[in-house]
This record gives structure tokens, C-alpha cells and sequence, in this order.
């Protein structure tokens, strides 16, 4: 281990989530159980994690330096390696030796020394997901541009904007490949600057081109955080955070939550123009991630976990009432978008109703299609768990299983974690070219009773079943935003 640098203390009683501050390199970790031999490739996970105290201490987590880390996995063993996201930001802040920047995504509130409301996108941490694209790694964060990674060392190449082709200022957390062609579709809003209402959605070939630009306005500036890909259309949805720069001029975090503000999702054809969006308004929702969608005549499908209202307690209501932690529930939800019909509504039903978590995948050879299978955490309160463990204030949440929900049958079937772990994310790893949900699934378990962190692995067919293996690490690692399997055959991997 090294680069750890002093003045931050950890303290116990924060459990995980207290601060790290250092980078890692571990060759040949520990196994229990069997790493599956045909797994040649990498888990690639970034998250949020303060390098320096923040300025301000009630900024939310989102604000934090990215913490990009991978697990390699080859004939049957796995390493490990963590590395800071180097980002202009990061760099100033460590020359500095101290906090430059203010409130999330709002300059007017950063130190004079490097304060520019005209690029915003210069203070991006880069710390939401990654994404494996036309050979190239990367880190995303929807304010600001990508961040190329060695995928081998994970150093910081710095930003990429495709060849000159990506000519919005932001880069949504949330591109989608199409597995059929191999091209990638994604987004960026505020694009043109601080609260601005343009909407700018790329089709970038598979060779990493952009091919195609269409420039939308949105119905009212917010955060679209996630996107869906059908076979034909571009689904966005979001709702109900606000900003605007008066708001911003008056130094407050970027978004605060409007109850009265209906949801929408926006509708277009993959190649279409500005002219072609159909927006379908519904009542108030937190719309953050999406499982997936598909097109059947008219209709495009969309399925995901939204939340009944506002999820973070940082981005305050804007009527200055207390946030309301009831109301911040996901369910996993189908939505159906009837372009025939000549409502501006769409149709809503609830698939089951347990509350799970909205950071869910499919298989992505299925993505744009009709898909079977969802998966995504929950927790299970008639499963054994330690409670003592939860720690903080709100207590943290705790996921303790996956499920893979089966939108066909309606069956949910479950995995595990143990009555001292918290689980993180999960993500697929497809195998061979066969049926849908063959593969396995995998993410990192917080031992919260160790404080260690371990990467759990189980057939994606056999979940009750439990752990195919476990990598154990010797201490606890950055809480995981998103992550992505790759093959070594998409990256140059030796």
C-alpha cells in the first residue's frame, strides 16, 4: 500500500464510513471456495470517497473524490488494485493540501483560487461508474467529461471527449451499448452550462466515433441521472429536483426537491430529430436508475426501480419542509409509453411490492430487448442480521440480498449475503453466447462485523444456493456507485 497521505483520523465508531485515503495493489488474493476458471477479464468499481475533508460539512457524498478499483480475474485467481481518479480537481486540492472546492456542482461557492462558473465541468470528480467502450476504460460523472483509465494500472490518462466529437459539456453517468451493434448511445444534460435546459443525446460508433448528435430542450431543468435503449428509441426519464442559477448565485447545493413538480419521461426515435420527443408526464417521482427497456409495436416498455420521492437528504425540499425518509422507497416498477396514444400520461404498475434497491442490471445481452430476468438488492427482514453493526445517523441502509426478479412468472429468487454483511451493487458477467441469465453475479460484500471488504460470487441460475467463492481483502474499500464486468478480450489486459 501507499499514497496515504496524513490529517484525515479514521474513526471506529463510522464503521465503513469512515475515510480511506490510500491506494492498493494486492497479487493473488485470498479465496474461499473456487474462482470459476472460464472467467478471464476484470470487475471494474468507482465510488465516492473524500481525499480532504470537505469544505462544507453538510455536502453531500456525491462530491467526493473518485476511487476507481478493479478486481482481475485469471485462471481461477483474482488480484486487486485501487487508485485515486486523478482529476484536475483532485490534483489542485492535493497541491493545495486543503478543500478548493465548495458545494456540489456549484462553482460560486469554491475558493477564489480556481472559482469558474463558466466551466463547470473543470470541477467534475468522476467518481459515478465506469464504462468499457471501443477498447478504452473509463470513469463517469454526469457533470463533466470522462476520464480515461489504464485499464492495467488504473492511472489517470485525463478527459476524452471522442476524437473532438463529444461537444456537450457533460457526459452522463449512464451510456447503453447496444449488444446487437455495438454502439453506444448516451447523453448530456445542462449542456451547455449551468442550468441550462439543453439535452444533447450521441450515437457513438463501435469503433468510439460519434456518428450522430440530436439537440433537445427539456421540460425543466433536473437531474436525468439514467437513460434506456430499445432496439428503436431513447427513453429519459427524471423528476422533481430543481435548480437554477439564482439558486446557484445564492450559494446552495445544486438541486433541491420540488414535490409539486410532475415526472416525465421523454421518448424519441434512436434516429430521429428534436422534433420527434414525446414527453410523458406522471405524478411525483425520484426517477435515478433503470433496469432496462424494449419496443413492441408503439409501445416502448420500461422497467425500473423509481423511488415514490426524493431519496437524498442533501438535496433539501425547496419549500424548506424536513426531508422525509418515509417517502424515499424504490419499487421495482413497469411503465409503458403508448406513442399512439394521444395522452401525455404514462401507465405505472408496481411488480411486487417489497422495497428493494434502485441499483439493479440485467443481462447485457439482452439490453433494447425483451428481457426476463431483473437483478438488484433488498433487504430482508426475516433473515438473520446484527443490527448493533448499523452505525450513523441516519442509520446506514443495509442490502443483504440480490434477488433475480423474473418479470414472466413473477418468481423471485434469492442470495444471501450473511447476517453481518451489507451488500453493494451487483453486476452480471454473461457466459457464452446462450440463453438470458446464464453467467453469474457478483459484487462486494461489507463485512461490517471485520470491517473488511469481500467480492462475492454465485451462479446467476442457482442464487439460493449461496457462494460459488469469495475474494476476502485485508480491509474494508470504497462503497462502490456502479461497476462493470469486462472481458479481457475488450481491453489489453496483459
Amino acid at each position: 500500500m501507499a499514497d496515504s497521505p496524513g490529517g484525515m483520523s479514521r474513526d471506529p465508531r463510522r464503521g465503513f464510513a469512515g475515510p480511506l485515503r490510500f491506494e492498493a495493489n494486492i497479487e493473488d488474493c485470498e479465496v474461499v471456495g473456487k474462482i470459476p476458471e472460464e472467467l478471464d477479464g476484470a470487475f471494474y468499481r468507482v465510488g465516492a470517497e473524500w481525499n480532504r475533508p470537505p469544505m462544507f460539512a453538510d455536502d453531500g457524498i456525491l462530491n467526493a473524490d473518485g476511487y476507481v478499483s478493479m478486481f482481475r480475474f485469471r485462471r481461477g485467481k483474482v488480484d486487486y488494485r485501487g487508485k485515486w481518479v486523478k482529476t484536475e480537481r483532485f490534483l489542485k486540492e492535493r497541491a493545495a493540501g486543503r478543500a478548493l472546492y465548495g458545494y456540489y456542482r456549484n462553482p460560486y461557492t469554491d475558493d477564489p483560487s480556481v472559482r469558474d462558473p463558466d466551466n463547470p465541468a473543470a470541477r467534475t470528480v468522476s467518481n459515478t461508474a465506469t464504462l468499457v467502450h471501443a477498447g478504452k476504460l473509463f470513469t463517469l460523472k454526469e457533470d463533466g467529461l470522462p476520464y480515461r483509465i489504464d485499464p492495467v494500472t488504473l492511472d489517470t490518462h485525463g478527459t476524452w471527449d471522442f476524437e473532438g466529437g463529444w461537444k456537450s459539456q457533460t457526459f452522463t453517468a449512464h451510456p447503453k451499448i447496444d449488444p446487437l451493434t455495438g454502439e453506444m448511445v448516451a447523453f448530456g444534460y445542462e449542456a451547455t452550462g449551468l442550468a441550462s435546459d439543453d439535452l444533447w443525446i450521441y450515437t457513438i460508433d463501435p469503433s468510439g466515433r460519434v456518428r450522430n448528435e440530436i439537440r433537445i430542450k427539456v421540460p425543466y431543468v433536473s437531474v436525468v441521472h439514467d437513460m434506456a435503449l430499445t432496439h428503436r428509441h431513447v427513453v429519459l426519464p427524471f423528476g422533481g429536483y430543481v435548480t437554477s442559477l439564482e439558486r446557484l448565485e445564492a450559494g446552495k447545493i445544486h438541486w433541491g426537491w420540488d414535490a409539486s413538480k410532475p415526472s416525465y419521461i421523454g421518448v424519441l426515435p434512436r434516429e430521429g430529430s428534436a422534433k420527434d420527443v414525446r414527453w410523458f408526464k406522471g405524478p411525483e417521482r425520484c426517477m435515478m436508475h433503470t433496469f432496462n427497456a424494449y419496443s413492441e409495436g408503439n409501445k416502448v416498455i420500461l422497467y425500473a426501480p423509481f423511488y415514490d420521492s426524493n431519496f437524498f437528504p442533501f438535496f433539501p425540499p425547496v419549500d424548506g419542509s424536513p426531508w422525509q425518509p418515509e417517502k424515499a422507497r424504490a419499487f421495482i416498477r413497469k411503465i409503458t409509453l403508448d406513442l399512439d396514444s394521444p395522452s401525455d400520461h404514462y401507465q405505472e404498475e408496481i411488480l411486487w411490492p417489497m422495497e428493494v434497491s434502485d441499483l439493479g442490471k440485467v443481462d447485457p445481452r439482452v439490453l433494447t430487448l425483451d428481457s426476463r430476468y431483473l437483478y438488484t438488492g433488498y433487504f430482508d427482514p426475516e433473515r438473520p442480521f446484527d443490527r448493533d453493526l448499523i452505525v450513523g445517523t441516519p442509520p446506514a441502509r443495509v442490502t443483504n440480498c440480490y434477488g433475480r426478479f423474473d418479470v414472466k412468472t413473477g418468481k423471485i429468487d434469492t442470495y444471501f449475503a450473511g447476517p453481518v454483511h451489507s451488500l453493494q451493487e451487483c453486476t452480471f458477467i454473461p457466459v457464452g453466447r446462450g440463453e438470458e441469465g446464464r453467467g453469474y453475479l457478483i459484487g462486494v460484500a461489507s463485512n461490517l462485523a471485520e470491517l473488511r471488504s469481500e467480492l462475492v460470487i454465485a451462479d446467476a441460475q442457482r442464487l439460493a444456493e449461496g457462494d460459488i467463492a469469495r475474494v476476502l481483502l485485508p480491509f474494508r474499500i470504497s462503497a462502490q456507485v456502479h461497476g462493470m464486468w469486462a472481458e479481457a478480450s475488450e481491453l489489453d489486459l496483459s
